[in-house]
């Protein structure tokens, strides 16, 4: 999660958890009115809707388990030359699109302060980081107008990577995929912070090799695709279907833009639970209290149990993941930041290694430890639809952020 919204520490501590055994493997419009109608008809259902793959076509071969793809078609600004890139991470806890530079053939225009180009420097939890420069693209998210937005190309080598900005990712198989599609609560990966202090640690100016803390403007920091939509862009919709104990090969679901604004995304049955400034809510297990996420980019559920007989962890080298002699019935309370409303959830851990010796590549029940938070990643996801209310946007749920299921 993002920590303050500046480092998306959850994101990468869910990835790094997922690649064990030596699995870090390579990744590889609307309708017109007819000419006696003057308006035009109402955008298709169909438009607003981005097909999810959970270890299936759209990711690339041998990924690693429980990993969310979607494709993004990146255009070069005011062209028709255009990429329509696949193995993107689906990740509800960072915000924008960022691309390694080694799967994007189309030019893009490189974002500027004065005459320096700006880069950008994401540090995760383990140490790692994604250093490349911003550029302008037009994306294309399902068949939803394209937007026009900052984007980060990942490159290690462009100009010099600063000092606080060490393990950077050098190609897509270092990090698992082609790139991160961040559609988590907020307009912006930085927001005010960067918009006020050029000794923020995340965005440059480069002078030749030479690259020195910026202050960026809000409207020019790498932004969330989903909320720049002309219509959907109050939150989003995550449908994924429910998979049986010992796994899967693959699933595929869906993401819908909007939260009630066409007859694909109204809200049924579920209810709301605010999320404060960093984007986390309250999750109670075993007596003891949490902050906690909902993380798509995360591939297990991530918490340190009170019970560490009952949950043992496994010999190493999966020493991070969860091993218990039998599968492990569990019940959780998740409830808003200020402690309501509240509802049950029941989950289950099963053994890691004994799960993954089999051919399946999707798991309900993987877990490891993590101390601080409660990450509920991937395996949250099966047979629920969750909603993500965007900070500020309204809909028949409330104002975000919120999650809802």
């Amino acid at each position: 999660m993002m920590s303050g919204r500046l480092l998306p520490v959850a994101l990468r501590i869910g990835l790094l958890m997922g690649l064990f055994m030596g699995l870090l493997i390579g990744c590889g419009g609307g309708g017109s009115g007819s000419s006696s109608n003057s308006n035009p008809p109402p955008p298709s259902s169909a438009d607003n809707v981005l097909s999810l793959s959970v270890n299936g076509a759209l990711c690339s071969a041998n990924s690693y388990p429980n990993k969310a793809c979607v494709s993004v078609t990146i255009c070069a600004p005011g062209s028709t030359q255009c990429q329509t890139i696949s193995d993107i991470l689906l990740d509800t806890g960072s915000y924008g699109l960022r691309i390694f530079k080694q799967a994007l053939n189309v030019p893009l225009e490189q974002a500027t302060i004065g005459s320096n180009p700006v880069a950008e420097c994401v540090q995760y939890g383990d140490g790692t980081s994604q250093w490349g420069p911003v550029q302008r693209a037009s994306v294309i998210l399902g068949n939803e107008p394209a937007v026009q937005l900052p984007v980060q190309v990942i490159d290690a080598g462009f100009a010099s990577l600063p000092t606080g900005c060490g393990n950077a990712d050098l190609r897509p198989s270092d990090a698992g995929f082609n790139g991160i599609l961040g559609v988590g609560f907020f307009a912006q990966d930085c927001g005010q912070t960067c918009a006020d202090s050029p000794a923020n640690g995340i965005y440059y100016t480069c002078n030749g090799a030479a690259c020195s803390g910026t202050s960026v403007p809000l409207s020019a920091q790498v932004q969330n695709p989903v909320m720049l939509l002309p219509q959907d862009n109050n939150g989003l919709v995550i449908n994924l279907p429910a998979v049986a104990a010992g796994g899967a090969p693959f699933v595929d679901g869906s993401v819908v833009f909007g939260i009630g604004t066409r007859s694909n995304n109204g809200v049924s049955a579920v209810a709301a639970y605010a999320a404060d400034r960093q984007g986390n809510f309250i999750t109670t297990f075993g007596g003891r209290t949490y902050t906690a996420f909902i993380d798509s980019g995360s591939n297990g559920l991530f918490f340190g149990p009170p019970d560490t007989a009952l949950l043992t962890q496994c010999p190493s080298p999966n020493s991070a993941w969860f091993c218990p002699s039998s599968t492990a019935h569990l019940t959780a309370t998740t409830a808003g930041y200020s402690g309501s409303p509240n509802g049950t959830v029941n989950f289950d851990i099963g053994n890691f290694e004994s799960l993954l010796k089999s051919s399946n590549l999707v798991f309900p029940d993987i877990g490891g430890f993590q101390p601080r938070n409660f990450d509920w990643g991937m395996p949250f996801f099966f047979g629920r639809t969750i909603y993500v209310g965007f900070d500020g946007r309204t809909s028949l749920l409330g104002s975000g952020p919120y999650w809802a299921y």
